[in-house]
């Protein structure tokens, strides 16, 4: 493998950084600076011990003073260190504290340094290369968030030499080739060095002996000129694989002794000692400062038990005044008696109210699912005999009428749903599912979904995702799309000649949960301040000055419940005639293993174009009609029956692929038929079609030995899906 290594670089920006904090700062933190920049001093010249002595002083002061960012910069400089004395176990230990504190520091300049660091690690040491380039990128990200060109350079070429040691060439090339001229001419010496390296690697990749020996000698004589002794191995190491490779054993054996000499004066053993010993030393000290801590506390609690004997003493006179006072007390005993009887008495009444209370919501919930399963029914057949009309009749594609027919449908169909969802919230029916899910894959789905509103009110509509969230995250994609969704829509709708943002940025991470912020922002007509709490009250429609919108008031509601399912609160900032931007946090996990476990179990479409023969049992004459129509538009045959009986006669007489069994029959139920069909040993898959909410009759539906829940209306294409799925699953069993 080859091995370009670029530590002392980050050195280098280290130095500069603590030299602009250094001025105005106390003295404290002015010693502390003062040690880590002698450590860089003496590790460039290969003075390890040297350099971790400082380095040590430098962390203790850093915890004397509390400050995590110092705290943050020791512990990198140690683990670097480490790394370069071929220590990378106890670098990694130390790169891993470095990150904590840095993150109690919020500061980026720290997360590029440990980020590209731990890279390093993986990657020189060859203990995980592609986990290694994947630190790399994350230093990358945070190089070019603070602008800062040296460190976004220094961490190109680790990447570049990442690829090339897995001898992934042309992408490791992409990394520099836009770069390495620019520092060939006028970049630093360490720069320079590392570019010649790196070329001389890719050249040799590409059979040009002579040129890669001409880059090889340029970096070979800026490590000589400016003492890179460290560079000068890996030099030397590369030559030796050189020039093996061309089979010139003799310069190759002259750059082995040449690497041998070297690197045992570097590297000698009781160098590695002594800093094994360091490391001991190190921890022990930590610990003597956290102990130094504890004891202060001690300390602290001890002057707070003097102060509180006399807080003991007037308690107890204070205590002896009480018990004076019962003497009086004792003579309103019976008034208490009675006080106690009627709160009794009340009490009970309260118990009475609360069953008739309960007995209430329970008949609410049942009239709301009562009255959803009834407006739901017709219009599936509203919206599907639209639907069938359009089919048939293309002259019509563009009738206002049939449109207006469509859109009043539709929005009945939304209404109601918001309904059922209010009503679930509110008895907390509804339980967060994990699911695997790219989030930009999901914003663009809504972003396509909503564009036509964007167009119609001459919109620019954007998303802005931060390129450090996992691409795989798990956790309730529907109801964050659903969140999103009516967010994205009332800005929309509120906004015209104007721009619609969505974006999401990665906050923090704790453990394998990612926080990220959504937020979702326009420069519509806003929301005057005496109405911004109300509007997230249900039913609620704010008065507007220039034309009245439609709308429920439902859907601010529906999102403030459900950000509170996330644990969350969604926080409103709006200005009138300037915008609003909505705000909230979600942490979904982001865990490999997990992920790749839900995609293996993630249903295939198994749709295909096979003619089948499906058995609908309907009731509803309309409903009959729509459902034949849309079976028969994918080539499929269909046969319809009135009620469950009918069914069973006519599973004597034919065969069927499959059942769609409508729920609420007269004569006897979906559910009922399904038992009698599942007695006489027939194993047709049968799919439930029902207007109930899903949640209600899913546990009835797989007792009485349904397959599968089809909520009307549905889309067709989701109906399609289902029955080749199922009848793929029948196929494969038998």
């Amino acid at each position: 493998m080859t091995k370009t290594k670029f530590f002392s670089l980050l050195f280098v920006s280290l130095f500069c950084y603590v030299t602009v904090l250094a001025h105005g700062q106390k003295s404290e933190t002015t010693e502390i600076k003062r040690l880590l920049n002698q450590a860089g001093v003496d590790f460039n010249d290969a003075k390890y011990d040297k350099a971790l002595e400082s380095t040590k002083l430098a962390l203790i002061n850093s915890f004397v003073i509390n400050d995590p960012s110092l705290i943050a910069q020791s512990y990198n400089t140690i683990g670097v260190i480490y790394n370069e004395c071929s220590d990378p176990k106890k670098a990694i230990g130390f790169y891993e504290k470095a990150l904590f504190y840095a993150k109690k520091a919020n500061n980026d300049k720290l997360y590029n340094w440990v980020y590209s660091n731990l890279g390093s690690t993986y990657y020189f040491n060859e203990i995980d290369v592609s986990k290694g380039i994947n630190y790399y990128k994350k230093a990358l990200y945070y190089a070019e968030k603070i602008n800062d060109s040296t460190e976004i350079n220094y961490t190109r070429i680790n990447i570049a030499s990442a690829y090339f040691a897995i001898k992934d060439f042309k992408r490791g090339n992409e990394y520099i080739k836009d770069i390495k001229d620019k520092i060939l001419a006028q970049g630093s010496e360490d720069n320079k060095m590392s570019i010649n390296l790196l070329m001389g690697v890719y050249t040799k990749y590409l059979g040009n002996k002579a040129e890669a020996e001409r880059y090889y000698d340029a970096a070979e004589k800026i490590a000589k000129k400016n003492k890179f002794d460290s560079h000068l191995i890996n030099i030397y190491e590369n030559l030796v694989r050189h020039y093996e490779y061309y089979g010139d054993t003799e310069k190759a054996a002259l750059y082995k002794e040449k690497y041998d000499l070297l690197n045992k004066q570097i590297y000698s053993d009781d160098k590695l000692d002594h800093l094994n010993k360091e490391a001991i030393q190190i921890e022990l000290d930590e610990y003597k400062i956290q102990l130094e801590r504890v004891e202060q506390a001690n300390e602290n609690h001890k002057k707070e038990s003097k102060q509180s004997k006399l807080i003991v003493i007037l308690f107890i006179v204070i205590h002896i005044i009480l018990l004076l006072l019962l003497l009086t007390l004792y003579k309103s005993i019976k008034l208490r008696e009675q006080a106690n009887y009627d709160l009794k008495r009340v009490n009970e009444e309260l118990v009475q109210a609360k069953e008739k209370a309960e007995e209430a919501s329970q008949l609410k919930s049942q009239f709301v699912s009562t009255i959803t399963h009834e407006l739901r029914t017709p219009l599936y057949g509203v919206i599907g005999i639209t639907n069938i009309i359009l089919d048939e009749h293309k002259e019509l594609g563009n009738s206002p009428h049939l449109k207006s027919l469509k859109f009043s449908a539709k929005y009945l169909l939304a209404l109601v749903n918001d309904i059922l969802q209010i009503n679930k919230i509110e008895e907390k029916r509804i339980v967060l599912e994990n699911m695997i899910f790219n989030l930009t894959d999901e914003i663009s789905v809504i972003k396509n979904s909503v564009d036509y509103i964007a167009d119609k009110n001459n919109d620019k509509f954007t998303v802005e995702i931060d390129t450090a969230i996992p691409e795989f995250l798990i956790g309730d994609k529907l109801r964050l799309s659903q969140i999103i969704m009516n967010l994205v829509s009332n800005a929309l709708k509120f906004t015209k000649n104007g721009e619609v943002v969505i974006s999401a940025d990665l906050k923090k991470i704790e453990g394998i949960t990612y926080f990220i912020e959504f937020k979702i922002k326009d420069t519509g007509i806003g929301i005057a301040k005496e109405y911004q709490e109300k509007i997230f009250d249900k039913f609620v429609q704010i008065e507007r000055k220039e034309e009245d919108y439609q709308g429920t008031g439902l859907g601010l509601s529906i999102v403030t419940r459900l950000v509170e399912l996330f644990d969350s609160k969604i926080h409103l900032e709006s200005e009138e005639n300037v915008g609003t931007t909505f705000t909230f946090t979600i942490g979904f996990d982001h865990d490999e293993d997990k992920s790749k476990e839900i995609i293996n179990n993630i249903e295939v479409d198994f749709s295909t174009s096979n003619l089948y023969n499906i058995l609908v049992v309907e009731d509803n004459k309309i409903n009959q009609v729509v459902t034949k129509k849309i079976i028969q538009s994918n080539n499929m045959s269909c046969t319809i029956v009135d009620d469950g009986y009918a069914a069973l006669v006519a599973l004597e007489r034919e065969k069927f692929d499959l059942i769609l069994m409508d729920i609420n029959m007269p004569l006897i139920n979906g559910f009922d038929t399904t038992r009698k069909i599942r007695e006489k040993d027939i194993k047709i898959p049968i799919v439930a079609l029902t207007a109930f909410d899903k949640e209600e009759v899913t546990e009835e539906a797989i007792s009485s030995g349904m397959n599968d829940i089809m909520v009307k209306p549905f889309e067709p294409s989701k109906l399609f899906q289902v029955i080749a799925n199922h009848i793929k699953k029948n196929e494969n069993a038998d």
